[in-house]
């Protein structure tokens, strides 16, 4: 098992993902700065406090949000009050955002939650194929969903689900930007099998589309050239250095990386 994480690459500035596995769980938030205040401490908070059985449903997600975000709310709000002006207002006004997803995994099952667009993911080397907690890769062109302190959490924002586990198979998590990546790769080393979500996506404008027409055009072998370059990263230098690669390539976009795995 591995945590890699990184901030945008050639950008000098703060991570607001974060990235955790253990014996019992792997999970990534992915803090989001675009608004509100203290998106990388918000991103921390919730993957080192989550519980540590499963959580299965929007109300028990909803009753450990309930649970843990006031001792989160206290220390900022003294950091906010020590800054005082506009970075108070922000606090106050619009709080901290981040998604989260995690999976908790047994011996032959595997427990997944995921709220925004974050992905929790399951690849089966002995099947070739890739199981994820995503809706379609069209849909990374939607705002995703957002955990809020200060805001009541949305039904459509929250999945859940179950991954049967086989000996070899690998259970990863993933942020947004990476995740894409990664969904992209699959589908286009599978393209006659999702050709049409292929085409919808590559059809929708945006900046995503550009990701799949660059990389229709390479031979794609997902486990080799995908999944086995990621998790041979053996720290965040190398993650980095194979992410600017990827990058240059013009095949994922630029923002915070993160990734998390267990090899069942």
């Amino acid at each position: 098992m591995r945590t890699l994480s990184i901030s945008k690459p050639g950008q000098d500035c703060v991570n607001e993902d974060y990235a955790v596995a253990n014996t019992k769980l792997i999970a990534v938030s992915d803090g989001a700065g675009g608004g509100g205040i203290y998106a990388d401490k918000w991103s921390k908070y919730l993957v080192s406090n989550l519980p540590e059985s499963p959580i299965r449903s929007f109300e028990e997600l909803d009753e450990w949000i309930e649970k843990i975000w006031e001792l989160f709310y206290n220390d900022c709000e003294k950091l906010a009050k020590e800054a005082g002006g506009m970075v108070l207002n922000k606090f106050y006004d619009e709080g901290s955002f981040a998604t989260l997803t995690a999976v908790w995994y047994k011996t032959d099952k595997a427990y997944w939650f995921a709220y925004g667009d974050s992905v929790a993911f399951c690849y089966s080397p002995k099947t070739c194929k890739l199981q994820h907690s995503f809706t379609s890769i069209v849909d990374f062109n939607l705002p995703p969903y957002l955990i809020n302190y200060k805001d009541e959490l949305k039904v459509a924002g929250f999945r859940s689900g179950e991954f049967e586990l086989m000996k070899g198979d690998i259970i990863f998590c993933a942020s947004d930007a990476l995740s894409h990546y990664i969904i992209m790769m699959y589908e286009l080393s599978n393209c006659s099998e999702y050709a049409e979500e292929l085409q919808k996506a590559e059809k929708s404008g945006s900046k995503e589309a550009s990701y799949i027409k660059n990389a229709s055009s390479i031979k794609i072998d997902f486990y080799n050239d995908v999944l086995k370059k990621l998790i041979n990263c053996k720290n965040n230098y190398i993650f980095e250095r194979h992410l600017k690669k990827v990058y240059n390539n013009k095949l994922i976009a630029l923002d915070d990386y993160s990734f998390a795995y267990k090899m069942v």
